[in-house]
C-alpha cells in the first residue's frame, strides 16, 4: 500500500469518525430544540385561554358556552400557511379543562375523554400545586413518532387553583421541520466529508509526491541511468535528495574505476604482448628488413594503445557529465554533411546517397553531435563492402528529428545483438578482419543521452546490413522538414 493511500485512508476513517461523533449529537440537540422552541409559544397559548377560562369561571361559575365551538371552527379552518419549507392545512393544537380533583370536563378533539381522572399526569399534578407542568405521552408506545405535547396553566378563582387548562399538539407537526434540518445537516456534512477528503487528497500528494520524485530517481539509477538530481522542495528533502546523489556519485566512481581498470587492462595486454615481443626479437641479430618490420609492429601497436587512451580518456570524460555544458541551437543537417564530406575521403570506394533537409534545427553542442555522426558514419562505411553504398536521411517526426544510417554490410550477429554499445566490444570488419577500439559506439550512446535522444543499431528486415537510427529533440515544435 503506497504513502499516498495510506494518508488518504487516515483522511477517510477521521472525516468518517468525526461526522459519526458529532453529527449524532448535533442531531439530537437540533430535535430537543425543535421541541423546546414548540413549548415556549404553547406556554402563551396555555395561560392566555387559562385566563380567559378563569374570567368566566369566576363571573358564571362554569365554563364559556363559546370554548368547544371556538375549537371546532377553528379546527374546521382549511389553511394553506406555506411555513418556508413547509405547508401547514389546518390546526393542529387542543386543549383540554380539569376540576382541582383532575376530572375531565372538556377536550376539544377527544369528547370521549370527559370524566376521565387525569390527576395522575404531570401537566395536571404539577399545575395543580402551582408547579409548571408539561408532559410528552405517546398514542401508541410502539410509534415513538405519536408523541403528543402537553403544557398545563392554572385554572384560578379568587386566588385559588380551581382546575388546569391544558394545551396539546402532536409532535408529528414538528418532525418536518425537524426532518429537513436533518436533511439540511446530512447535506452539509456530506460535502464538508468530500472537500476533507479533497483536501486530504491534495495534502496526501504534497507530502508524498517529492517521495515519489527520490523513488523514481532510485530507480532510475538502479537501472543504469543517469537522470539529473530531483528538484525538491524543503531542507530535509532536500538534504536528502542531494545524500541520494552524493552516494551515486560515490558508488559509480567506484565502480567505474573498477570497471575501467579490468576492460583497459584486458584491452591492453594483446599491443603489450606484440610490443615485448617485437623488442625482445629485435634484440638479436636480425636482416635489416626484418628489423624494420618488427619496427612497424611496434609502431602500429603503439599508436593503437595512444588510440585507446585518447579514445578512453574522452569516453571518460563525457561519461562523467551529467548535462550539456555550452548548449546552442544548431543546424543539424549542415553537421552531418561535413561528416559526410570527411569520411567520404576516407573510403573512396563506398557510395554516399544523403536525403537532409535545408534546416534541421537542435539544441546541443556541435562538437559532440559530430564525433556520434562520424562513429556511426565510419562504422557503417568500414563494414560495408568495397564498392557498398551508405545511405542517410534526415527527417523531422514530430517534434524530433531521426537521422537513419543504412549500409550494406553483413549485418550483427545474433550474438552480438546486445553489446554493440558495450564499451570495448567490437567485432572484426569483414574486408581487413580488424576490430576497432570497441568505443565508438559507445561514446555515441554518451553523447546523444546528454542531448535528450537516443540511439538504436539494428539489421535490417529486407536487406541485408545495419540501420543506425539516432534521434534528437527538435529546438522547434513547429519546424517542419522542407519537402
Amino acid at each position: 500500500m503506497s504513502l499516498t493511500v495510506r494518508i488518504l485512508l487516515g483522511f477517510v476513517v477521521a472525516s468518517l469518525l468525526g461526522t459519526y461523533l458529532v453529527l449524532g449529537p448535533i442531531m439530537e440537540r437540533v430535535e430537543r430544540q425543535y421541541l423546546e422552541a414548540a413549548e415556549e409559544p404553547m406556554v402563551d397559548a396555555a395561560e392566555i385561554l387559562a385566563a380567559w377560562v378563569s374570567r368566566e369561571l369566576e363571573l358564571t361559575g362554569t365554563l364559556p358556552a363559546s370554548l368547544n365551538a371556538a375549537f371546532a371552527a377553528a379546527q374546521g379552518r382549511q389553511l394553506r400557511v406555506r411555513i418556508y419549507d413547509f405547508l401547514k392545512t389546518q390546526v393542529s393544537m387542543g386543549a383540554y379543562v380539569t376540576d382541582a380533583n383532575g376530572i375531565v370536563l372538556f377536550d376539544s378533539t377527544k369528547p370521549e375523554n370527559v370524566g376521565k381522572n387525569l390527576s395522575g399526569r404531570l401537566d395536571v399534578f404539577q399545575t395543580l400545586r402551582g408547579n409548571y407542568g408539561a408532559r410528552s405521552s405517546r398514542e401508541n408506545e410502539a410509534d415513538d413518532r405519536s408523541s403528543i405535547m402537553y403544557v398545563g396553566a392554572p385554572l384560578l378563582v379568587n386566588g385559588q387553583i380551581v382546575g388546569v387548562l391544558s394545551v396539546y399538539k402532536p409532535q408529528r407537526s414538528m418532525f418536518a421541520f425537524i426532518h429537513g434540518t436533518a436533511k439540511r445537516l446530512e447535506w452539509l456534512a456530506f460535502t464538508l466529508t468530500v472537500l476533507f477528503l479533497l483536501v486530504g487528497y491534495l495534502f496526501s500528494r504534497w507530502i508524498t509526491q517529492p517521495l515519489e520524485k527520490i523513488t523514481r530517481h532510485a530507480e532510475s539509477i538502479s537501472r543504469g541511468e543517469r537522470p539529473p538530481p530531483p528538484r525538491l522542495p524543503g531542507r530535509h528533502l532536500k538534504v536528502l535528495g542531494q545524500s541520494l546523489e552524493d552516494m551515486r556519485d560515490a558508488l559509480e566512481d567506484r565502480k567505474y574505476v573498477e570497471s575501467y581498470v579490468q576492460t583497459l587492462t584486458h584491452e591492453m595486454k594483446s599491443p603489450v604482448a606484440a610490443i615485448r615481443g617485437a623488442a625482445e626479437l629485435l634484440e638479436e641479430d636480425l636482416p635489416v628488413e626484418q628489423q624494420q618490420r618488427f619496427l612497424g609492429n611496434i609502431r602500429r601497436e603503439t599508436e593503437r594503445l595512444q588510440r585507446l587512451i585518447e579514445q578512453l580518456l574522452s569516453l571518460a570524460s563525457l561519461e562523467k557529465r551529467k548535462r550539456l555544458e555550452n548548449p546552442a541551437e544548431l543546424n543539424f543537417a549542415r553537421v552531418v554533411a561535413r561528416v559526410v564530406d570527411r569520411v567520404r575521403e576516407q573510403f573512396p570506394g563506398v557510395q554516399f546517397i544523403t536525403r537532409l533537409p535545408e534546416q534541421a534545427k537542435v539544441r546541443g553542442e556541435e562538437f559532440l553531435l559530430e564525433m556520434a555522426v562520424a562513429n556511426l558514419l565510419q562504422n557503417a562505411a568500414e563494414f560495408s563492402p568495397a564498392e557498398g553504398t551508405v545511405t542517410l536521411e534526415l527527417a523531422l517526426t514530430g517534434e524530433q528529428f531521426e537521422l537513419r544510417i543504412r549500409d550494406e554490410g553483413p549485418g550483427i550477429p545474433d550474438y552480438a545483438q546486445e553489446k554493440v554499445f558495450s564499451r570495448f566490444f567490437s567485432l572484426p570488419r569483414p574486408r581487413t578482419g580488424a576490430k576497432s577500439s570497441g568505443l565508438g559506439l559507445c561514446f555515441v550512446q554518451e553523447a546523444v543521452s546528454l542531448h535528450g535522444g537516443s540511439v538504436t543499431l539494428e539489421n535490417r528486415t529486407k536487406r541485408t546490413g545495419t540501420e543506425a537510427r539516432l534521434v534528437l529533440p527538435a529546438a522547434c515544435a513547429k519546424q517542419r522538414t522542407p519537402h
